[in-house]
């Protein structure tokens, strides 16, 4: 398959190219038999080279046109061609294999009768095929001194081949790499971007299992798409029922939601983000133990498994917060921050964490390891994505693409993502409200009782 596209090519070139010329030839030609005729074929000077020149031209026009067509008429099967060209060729530029010399003689050659030559020994066992929209590669495990190097095909099959990968496996006998191509058309709408059974929907191949992957930690900055793909998350969020808590310390986009949400929904003031993180923490725990008090409660099960609604706090611009508060401000947040991480998956209680870049100093003391799902949106320097993912071999390209990035859905493997799509005249503030549930008006005696504490806020 070294040379696929080029034989592939021929292969439909060539027959063509000669039925023409025959049929050109024949149709000019009153007696075909002159051409097997030896005087007629040594008075080459007599030969009507124009029309043979026309003939050899228009034959060529037609089988380059035949092959320009079914390039596009059969795509997809030149595609795969050409992917395993590529894989042929990466075999053989990286020197995946074994040649043994040997001296024979030659036919040929006039002074010298022995000559050296060389056979291919080894070359590995790989296979390719098309699998439900996916690339699926297997590299023999043969204990070949290459077996390594077979193990870290990842980032050269995804850059080489133009796809996405999704999985990598170690099989019996192989290592399989999961691909996907035209990751793009993988992307879903706002409509159809769901959460039921402890996971939300965000592409056709992507889900956000966040019962058994807990957290999700976004970067992006400026024009990438972050906004809009916490705002669809809100959405989807609220219409599965979750409770939620809106933090904003830049009072932006998201505090505009405090006009649509109920009171004590939306913070974008110190004291109510601050508020709101330690009441996290309070519910957290008095999740814990009201679970083990409800008659329907198993040991090992979590909120769901008792009727619980799933509690979301979703903190945009994180890392601006920590840089508006003092030592002993900073210190109190992490802690909260680390007890909802670490403790918050069982009792239902998750975080939604958004930067424009994720600085490690107030990710530290293994917090940032308990965001399962991480997204990078829009363009990011390699050192944003080195906090995000740590340290990855990928080559991370950038496309003028609106909410797309790359994400790491828990699977530790690096992925093309793109947010679901937004139609430009969406009203997320509209859409956001009626699917807010309307909130009863709470006993005097409530309101009252807890009007010190909401003061604060």
């Amino acid at each position: 398959m070294e040379h696929g596209v080029l034989r592939t090519g021929l292969s439909l070139f060539i027959p063509v190219f000669l039925l023409s010329l025959f049929i050109c030839y024949k149709t000019g030609i009153s007696n075909v038999s002159q051409w097997f005729n030896w005087d007629y074929i040594k008075n080459i000077m007599d030969w009507n080279w124009g029309y043979i020149g026309k003939g050899f031209f228009i034959s060529l026009v037609i089988g380059a046109i035949t092959v320009l067509l079914a390039y596009f008429i059969f795509f997809e099967q030149y595609r795969r061609i050409w992917h395993r060209q590529k894989i042929a060729r990466m075999f053989i530029s990286n020197r995946f294999m074994e040649k043994e010399s040997y001296s024979t003689e030659s036919k040929w050659s006039l002074s010298d009768r022995t000559v050296t030559k060389s056979k291919v020994t080894y070359f590995p066992k790989a296979y390719y095929k098309i699998k439900k929209g996916y690339i699926e590669f297997r590299v023999a495990m043969d204990m070949s001194r290459f077996q390594d190097r077979f193990l870290r095909l990842g980032d050269q099959l995804e850059n080489g081949l133009y796809c996405a990968l999704a999985d990598k496996e170690l099989e019996e006998n192989f290592i399989c790499y999961k691909l996907m191509y035209d990751v793009q058309q993988n992307r879903i709408s706002i409509d159809d971007v769901t959460v039921q059974n402890g996971s939300m929907k965000l592409m056709k191949h992507i889900e956000w299992k966040f019962d058994e992957l807990p957290h999700m930690l976004i970067a992006g900055g400026t024009g990438g798409g972050k906004t809009y793909f916490i705002l669809t998350m809100i959405e989807a969020l609220l219409k599965a029922g979750a409770e939620l808590r809106i933090l904003d310390p830049k009072n932006a986009d998201l505090a505009d939601l405090a006009d649509v949400m109920p009171r004590g929904t939306v913070f974008s003031k110190k004291n109510g983000i601050e508020m709101t993180l330690r009441i996290a923490v309070e519910e957290m725990h008095k999740r814990s133990e009201r679970m083990k008090t409800m008659p329907n409660y198993k040991t090992g099960g979590n909120y769901a498994s008792v009727g619980l609604p799933p509690y979301f706090i979703i903190f945009d611009e994180y890392v601006a917060f920590m840089e508006m508060l003092d030592h002993r401000e900073k210190q109190e947040v992490l802690e909260n921050m680390k007890q909802l991480t670490m403790l918050g998956r069982q009792a239902g209680v998750f975080l939604i964490l958004a930067n424009q870049r994720p600085d490690a100093k107030y990710l530290a003391d293994g917090i940032r390891d308990q965001f399962n799902f991480r997204v990078a949106l829009g363009r990011n320097s390699e050192t944003g994505y080195g906090m995000m993912f740590g340290d990855v071999d990928n080559t991370f390209v950038n496309k003028h693409i609106k909410g797309r990035g790359y994400a790491d859905y828990g699977a530790s493997i690096i992925t093309e993502f793109y947010t679901p799509f937004v139609p430009k005249d969406y009203d997320f503030l509209h859409e956001i409200g009626k699917a807010t549930p309307v909130v009863e008006s709470a006993p005097a005696t409530a309101v009252a009782s807890g009007s010190e504490k909401h003061s604060e806020w």
